[in-house]
């Protein structure tokens, strides 16, 4: 059986109302239940969690004729869902400020997925969500690993050919190192 402590697990999360008047009590949350702080931090808390469960931080390798290497790495945040129950999509790109997209997962798929690829509403939005509200499974190691990725990209780091083998490595890396991967980027790019 498997054993969690929570109190391990959850990282506090105060907001600017919840730490005014209550420090010296050591309180950690708002007396006012159904204040607007609380109900943002509780729509927060839901969606990372969600995220958790169902999304993914990931950066694709694109063969582009137009890039230096013949390559482009592509940063993606998505977050899939029944197609029932697609409100919680919605419900999520109005969280991230309307930005990205929801679409069919595939043909045969019934699923949506909600997808973020556009760098500046990576760093605007998606990124700092997740930093103030973290994710509490393994995946935060591969949030972490993809903010770094965008970060860097903005910089321009990834137009050098040192830049992008250092940044395709850290892609690489991310999400079990790619177990299912058909392509192995690494050996073709060299």
């Amino acid at each position: 059986m498997l054993s969690i402590n929570l109190a391990i697990c959850w990282k506090t999360r105060v907001s600017c109302a919840t730490r005014s008047d209550h420090s010296d009590r050591g309180d950690r949350y708002s007396d006012n239940v159904s204040g607007a702080d609380n109900q943002q931090e509780r729509l927060d808390g839901y969606i990372s969690g969600y995220v958790d469960g169902e999304g993914c931080f990931a950066v694709s390798v694109n063969r582009n004729p137009t890039c230096r290497s013949g390559y482009q790495l592509v940063p993606e945040f998505h977050v899939s869902q029944n197609g029932d129950r697609a409100q919680v999509l919605g419900l999520i790109r109005e969280r991230f400020g309307g930005c990205g997209y929801i679409k069919s997962n595939g043909r045969k798929d019934r699923a949506l997925v909600y997808v973020v690829r556009r760098r500046e509403d990576l760093l605007e939005h998606v990124i700092p969500f997740f930093e103030r509200s973290p994710l509490l499974s393994s995946k935060h190691e591969d949030f972490e690993k993809f903010a770094a990725i965008v970060r860097s990209m903005a910089l321009g780091h990834h137009r050098t050919p040192g830049g992008f083998s250092r940044l395709l490595d850290e892609a690489l890396s991310m999400n079990g190192s790619g177990r299912f991967r058909s392509v192995r980027w690494k050996e073709l790019i060299g």
